[in-house]
């Protein structure tokens, strides 16, 4: 198309689409438009009136992509929209195509029409993973920006946009990385560092932004290996009061992330290898010579301006005679966005002309600022003491007091903080509307209760004066008792709301929690206040699985305790309680675990407190279980199902079934473990409401299910324990509650595709348990995910990596004093040594194996321990063969006594071969197809295909 085409400007009526500009504009105001329906729009425009047929559309719109009509009648029903009251104009001619109507006059534009974003936005698409935050409006006079920094990007490993404060390096980053977020098939990231106050918090804050929970120390090179191969996009937002933090962790990533890509903006450079470096421009401004308004109206600061005004309700288009008062404003404001953003708002308040000699004097100060090599380090500043001066006394208060809030706030928590501290309650919801106005405050009006928010320099500066007067301890005392009381009534509350709900409305107060407990504990703070504050927020923590964060905290509050802090006992409770269940978690059943458990315990039982009683039993019994003290969990279990059936809390009782069941099912009694469970859907329920899972810790319709299946495929059911583990999985999601999700994933999902041989669905179960588990720092399944991960390799092929995978792993389980389930991941690690021909490593596993299965009672894996260790005596040679033969004689006698007829099997097909290969075979086929025939179900598991392929002609 012709530069001339291009420039063309089509109107009828209040309508504008301007081809140059790629904009379609209503009375001269801006229509936010996706790119793709503008497109349309050219293509109707140019064909007025006349019918353009949908394949026309699709071909012209999408060249060469498999588009479906739904894509064309989404973009279609999204002008319609922007059209609103002329939606007519566009005209569906049924079944063929489109018109779009009107007197369409084509216009040769020669300059620019001034133009300003309206309050309407389209609904974008849903991006890929990514923790972006929004930008209201389009990004004005960028577009070649824009553009160069996304071929920069697409160039280069680490990208560095740097330039004074305020000149739209971080919105300039985010428009160019939205744009990208296609090309990045892990998501992109961004990661504000102007928070952090010191340089050894950046690896944290990129972990964290990442959802990655690293054991040990975070470290930039702990945090690129944790990301290693991913396909990633971030975005490191402020990084130069951190430049060397940042460019270590930007030097790792390069070196140990061959696909992850870095965009930076810093008002210093990184000084790294590779590094591509672009200084961000200021908004272009008129000229001192030129001030036509023709001249003035097409430079991109003095867009930003009029939009901005426009925006805060300005009436129409700038006076012809401030056109000039505004080109001076962005003169002396450089052109620097954010200073421009903040003369609007006062503009649209108190009129350009005051606005313009305001700036007189205080640009004579900038100018002797510049001089004294402060430059435009001090720009921003100036700008926002401008501001601060305009607003009044009354304003002033106000604006540095909300700057306690961390993440965002309602007119109802500001009140009941700043009320009864020299402001009423009128004032402060004037003064905040004043603010939302006068730009210091953004509103997000999405939600049913408005909420709002100071922007994070904005936060940085009003921080400043709220030192500087002197109200900071009680401002942050008052900020730390509102979210005491806040929270006061959380755990109530989750007894009677949805959980999804409940999580929904409590998570974002989370950043304004740890601003408070980080107070409270503080030197001048309150400790009494953290210590109920930490009690209250345990629910939180909990629901968002949180383990670490709960256990660090709910340590900080008992030493405040054991510092001379007096504690009530019900509050030591909670804590305990707390502290017992993220240990479990996080760092497994280690002394400090089980001193927490009995301390809970012992409170509860002072207070008669039947919750907490119930929950000590349960961490105890957990601990029992996973140190193998079977016997000793089986009597917790009863215990704690005996003190629920005095309460007729039937709700509860199944679930002390189901922790019975548990320990039954681990001890190999398969037909009792399986008898509990089945009991749970015979007993009452209607008098007594679900337990709730802060008290078992995992979701009783997960649990129930995930042990469930595993009985089910000891017993040759496979088909009914796939789905049994499916529910439990999906159970876990729809409550979105990690804990449950990855018990249901590591008890059941997870082992029952690998013993079925389903490894495409084992690969996405161990994936997933993995990245929970490593994101919520949850120790115990990590290791666990490891060994699975181990064992997956095995199954694919790749055995000595394999088995050096689940070598590692399984101490790891050891070390966070967990033996639960370590004979069935040592069993796993014996047969990859022996399909490796490593078979003294396999017969040294294999034995430790057994061992532990003796000394805990842990005998539900045991046959195919011994079955193991008869493939690989075996395999030791000729002189082993009837030792071979008498451990796969024992298997079977063990596993008939089980009642696991899949471990029958799997010790049928050991026998078969060994007939085989001792001439026997039709006695072996014999046996194996007796075996087959015993199952129902499941015929397309690997077992029983290599049992049916073995049996051969038995079968026939």
């Amino acid at each position: 198309m012709s530069e001339q085409g291009r420039s063309l400007v089509y109107e009828s009526g209040k309508w504008q689409v301007h081809l140059g500009r790629r904009e379609l504009l209503s009375n001269s105001v801006v229509v936010p438009i996706g790119a793709r329906a503008f497109e349309i729009i050219e293509v109707l425009v140019r064909s007025a009136n006349e019918l353009v047929t949908k394949n026309e559309l699709m071909d012209r719109i999408w060249p060469g992509a498999m588009v479906g009509e739904n894509t064309l009648q989404v973009h279609i029903s999204a002008i319609r929209r922007v059209l609103g009251a002329d939606r007519a104009m566009l005209k569906t001619a049924s079944g063929r195509g489109y018109r779009l109507l009107g007197n369409w006059t084509p216009l040769q534009q020669g300059l620019a029409t001034a133009s300003v974003a309206s309050p309407q936005m389209r609904e974008p698409e849903a991006p890929p993973a990514n923790n972006f935050p929004l930008i209201a409006g389009r990004l004005i006079g960028r577009a070649a920006a824009v553009r160069h920094v996304r071929d920069l990007v697409s160039a280069y490993r680490v990208v560095t946009l740097t330039g004074p404060g305020g000149i739209g390096k971080t919105s300039l980053a985010i428009e160019a990385a939205r744009d990208l977020f296609a090309d990045f098939d892990d998501g992109a990231w961004f990661v504000e560092l102007a928070s952090l106050s010191a340089p050894d918090l950046v690896p944290s804050t990129v972990a964290s932004a990442l959802g990655l929970k690293l054991s040990g120390e975070i470290s930039a090179e702990s945090v690129a290996r944790a990301i290693g191969a991913k396909h990633l996009l971030f975005v490191l937002d402020n990084c130069e009061h951190v430049i060397d933090a940042a460019a270590s962790l930007a030097e790792r990533f390069t070196r140990l992330c061959p696909h992850t890509t870095i965009l930076a903006t810093s008002r210093e450079l990184l000084r790294i290898d590779g590094e591509a470096v672009w200084r961000v421009p200021p908004l272009d401004v008129p000229d001192v010579e030129q001030e036509t308004p023709d001249h003035i109206l097409c430079h991109s600061a003095v867009e930003l301006f009029i939009a901005r005004t426009t925006a805060m309700g300005t009436d129409g288009a700038p006076r012809t005679e401030d056109l000039a008062l505004i080109a001076a404003i962005c003169r002396r404001l450089d052109g620097i966005p954010l200073a421009i953003e903040f003369a609007a708002a006062s503009a649209a308040t108190l009129g350009v002309a005051q606005v313009a000699a305001g700036l007189r004097d205080r640009f004579s100060l900038l100018t002797r600022g510049r001089r004294t090599a402060f430059a435009r380090q001090r720009t921003l500043r100036a700008t926002l003491d401008w501001s601060h001066e305009l607003l009044t006394e009354a304003e002033r208060r106000l604006f540095r007091r909300l700057a306690v809030f961390s993440a965002g706030f309602t007119v109802d928590a500001a009140a009941a903080i700043i009320v009864n501290t020299g402001l009423d309650a009128g004032t402060v919801m004037d003064g905040i509307a004043n603010l939302v106005m006068k730009s210091l405050v953004a509103a997000d009006s999405s939600d049913t209760k408005p909420w709002f928010r100071l922007l994070d320099t904005t936060r940085a500066y009003a921080l400043e004066k709220l030192d500087e007067s002197g109200e900071r301890e009680q401002i942050a005392r008052r900020h730390a008792e509102y979210f005491r009381d806040l929270f006061a009534p959380a755990e109530t509350e989750l007894k009677t709301q949805p959980a999804v709900e409940w999580r929904t409305d409590y998570l974002r107060q989370i950043d304004d929690l740890r601003v408070a407990l980080d107070w409270a504990f503080s030197a001048n703070g309150d400790a009494p206040a953290g210590v109920a504050l930490t009690a209250a927020a345990v629910p939180l923590w909990m629901q968002l699985s949180l383990m670490e964060e709960c256990r660090d905290r709910v340590r900080q509050a008992l030493t405040a305790g054991n510092s001379g802090v007096r504690q009530n006992a019900r509050i030591e409770m909670i804590l305990h309680a707390a502290l017992g269940a993220s240990l479990t978690y996080s760092m497994g059943p280690v002394p400090e675990t089980v001193a927490a458990w009995l301390r809970t315990l012992r409170l509860a039982e002072d207070l008669d407190d039947t919750e907490y009683r119930l929950r000590g039993l349960r961490g105890l019994w957990s601990y029992r279980m996973n140190v193998g003290e079977y016997r000793a969990a089986l009597a917790l279990a009863d215990e704690f199902r005996d003190l629920a059936e005095r309460q007729a809390d039937w709700a509860t009782v199944r679930a002390g079934n189901r922790m019975s069941a548990l320990i039954l099912h681990y001890m190999g009694e398969q037909a009792d473990a399986r008898k509990r469970i089945e009991s749970m859907t015979r007993t009452s329920v209607a008098a007594s409401p679900a337990p709730p899972t802060a008290r078992l810790m995992v979701d009783p319709d997960v649990a129930a299910p995930a042990l469930l299946a595993r009985i089910l495929w000891l017993q040759g059911f496979p088909d009914q324990a796939t789905r049994t583990a499916e529910i439990a999985v999906h159970r876990a999601s729809s409550a979105s509650h990690t804990i449950s999700i990855c018990h249901a994933l590591a008890q059941a999902a997870c082992p029952i595709a690998l013993w079925t041989g389903n490894l495409l669905a084992a690969e996405g179960f161990v994936t997933t348990l993995a990245d929970l588990a490593s994101r919520h720092a949850l120790g115990g399944w990590i290791a666990r995910a490891q060994c699975f991960e181990g064992a997956l390799l095995i199954s694919q092929g790749q055995v000595t990596r394999g088995a050096s995978v689940l070598q590692s792993a399984i101490p790891r389980m050891g070390a966070a004093g967990s033996v639960a389930e370590s004979p069935a991941f040592l069993a796993v690690l014996a047969h990859g040594w022996r399909l490796a021909g490593q078979l003294e490593n396999g017969l040294a596993a294999i034995n430790e194996a057994l061992g532990r299965s003796v000394s805990t009672g842990e005998g539900w894996c045991t046959p195919e321990l011994v079955r193991i260790k008869g493939e690989i005596l075996l395999q030791l040679g000729p002189d082993q063969t009837q030792t071979a033969a008498n451990c796969f004689d024992q298997a079977a006698v063990m596993a008939r006594e089980q009642g696991a007829l899949s471990w029958e099997l799997r010790i049928g097909l050991s026998l078969c071969r060994l007939r085989v290969a001792q001439g026997r075979g039709h006695e072996g086929r014999r046996e194996l197809a007796s075996l087959y025939n015993r199952f129902i179900e499941g015929f397309m598991t690997a077992d029983l295909q290599a049992a049916r392929t073995m049996s051969g002609a038995v079968l026939q």
